[in-house]
């Protein structure tokens, strides 16, 4: 299959791709939380229930795209759904491009410093690489617009502020430790990066859906 057919609002927008997108993901999702189980147990036994929602990044991200996916399958009817649902969908582009890229960067960069790749790290390679692609992928049957866009990009960054001032990011394989300084730039400058990148492909799709 061509890369033009995989863009093309039939195939994306056929019932049975996104059933089969809308279980994987939110089986990924479910995954994701229980990998992020130790972290959050231990949030949560430090007493610091308002940060629990700032803990699971990628499993959340993966998350806004599974509802996002949900709500082309039935799409809502008022207002006030329309709004939510572009909120989800701007949130489910940003994110998971931002987290997509960032979890294959740090395993590559951990890999570069000293630390063995075992099959989990494959894993996680291929499944994050994969949010990225279909987040943008999909921002051609999405609904959102630039207002929530920008909410979105402001959320993550809220996100990222939370993590490196209370040490809510995700664990870093030991050998990054000592490379903070340049993952939290790097974290801060990613968000920015995917913001523009969502801009970019919502730009693109809009105008391919004109010339229709």
């Amino acid at each position: 299959m061509s890369i033009k057919q995989l863009w093309s609002r039939k195939f994306l927008g056929n019932r049975y791709i996104l059933w089969l997108l809308f279980i994987t993901n939110l089986l990924g999702t479910v995954y994701g939380y229980i990998w992020y189980g130790n972290q959050l147990k231990y949030t949560w036994q430090e007493g610091l229930i308002w940060q629990l929602i700032f803990v699971p990044d990628s499993p959340t991200a993966s998350l806004f795209f599974t509802i996002a996916l949900l709500l082309l399958l039935y799409p809502p009817r008022r207002m006030l759904g329309m709004l939510a649902q572009q909120l989800i969908e701007a949130l489910a582009v940003v994110t998971s491009v931002k987290y997509g890229i960032w979890a294959v960067a740090i395993i590559f960069a951990g890999q570069w410093q000293g630390d063995v790749l075992v099959w989990q790290d494959w894993m996680l390679v291929v499944s994050h690489t994969a949010m990225a692609v279909e987040a943008l992928l999909y921002v051609r049957l999405f609904h959102f617009r630039r207002a929530a866009l920008a909410v979105a990009i402001a959320w993550t960054l809220i996100n990222d502020t939370v993590d490196y001032t209370f040490g809510l990011y995700p664990w870093l394989p030991s050998v990054l430790q000592d490379d903070l300084g340049a993952v939290e730039i790097f974290t801060f400058s990613l968000t920015l990066f995917s913001g523009l990148l969502a801009w970019i492909a919502w730009r693109f799709a809009r105008k391919g859906h004109a010339l229709r």
